[in-house]
């Protein structure tokens, strides 16, 4: 069995004019909605049960999905109209609503990738890892740090010059970006203590002290965050 969780519920503020009138889900890219295009993605790898958290315009998401029936797949809301929860605590609010025991492909609706998912599944069931982070070599303002044994070292901020420690060895670690997507194995819901609003980042580099949070490494041709007009323009000519 396995879940997958679509973070949908940004107020998607970059994109904006677009996001002015709808959420960042249901911005167009190539006649096709951002949100249908995670959905066909994971149609394709056969989850058994997708859930979608919504804050941004929420109504209409929901809307969108009555409209299309769901795709025809097990569809839940995780629903954060009173407080936007950032991404772990969308994730620990939404821990109900998955099939116990079952993984969670978590997949930013912003994330335009060409990235064979079944891979990195199969990656993440011989690791044993608690948590598959996809991460690639580009240039960002944001690096987490991964060892020899891709294992979670730390993470820094180059605009800012703030270090996040995980493990001692950070110094001899490679710097990777992280792509918005990752897989994690269901014991991490007994894991997090945090409560309210929280990164996910600031979890797994708590829980990378003692558990094995490993980096997915991604070369496939196409990744691109859709998180500005530009990004938007890019993918379009690309899909044209």
């Amino acid at each position: 069995m396995l879940n997958a969780m679509i973070f949908a519920a940004g107020l998607g503020t970059r994109l904006k004019p677009y996001t002015d009138s709808k959420p960042k889900a249901l911005v167009v890219l190539a006649g096709t909605p951002l949100l249908e295009r995670v959905i066909l993605k994971l149609i394709d790898l056969k989850v058994d049960r997708i859930v979608i958290n919504v804050h941004h315009y929420a109504d209409m998401i929901e809307d969108f999905l009555r409209t299309n029936n769901n795709f025809g797949v097990d569809i839940r809301i995780s629903d954060e109209r009173e407080e936007l929860l950032d991404t772990g605590g969308g994730l620990k609010k939404a821990s109900d609503l998955f099939i116990p025991n079952a993984p969670v492909l978590i997949y930013n609706v912003d994330v335009f990738s060409s990235l064979d998912l079944s891979k990195l599944i199969n990656s993440h069931k011989l690791s044993g890892s608690l948590v598959s982070m996809v991460m690639r070599e580009r240039t960002s303002s944001r690096y987490l740090y991964f060892n020899q044994e891709n294992q979670l070292t730390g993470w820094k901020n180059c605009k800012t010059g703030e270090i996040k420690e995980a493990r001692e060895d950070m110094n001899d670690s490679e710097p990777l970006a992280f792509s918005g997507i990752h897989l994690v194995d269901p014991k991490i819901f007994s894991l997090i203590h945090e409560e309210g609003k929280f990164s996910i980042i600031d979890l797994y580099l708590r829980l990378a002290k003692n558990e094995k949070i490993l980096a997915f490494k991604d070369s496939s041709k196409i990744w691109t965050d859709l998180g500005k007009p530009a990004d938007l323009a890019w993918a379009q000519k690309h899909l044209k």
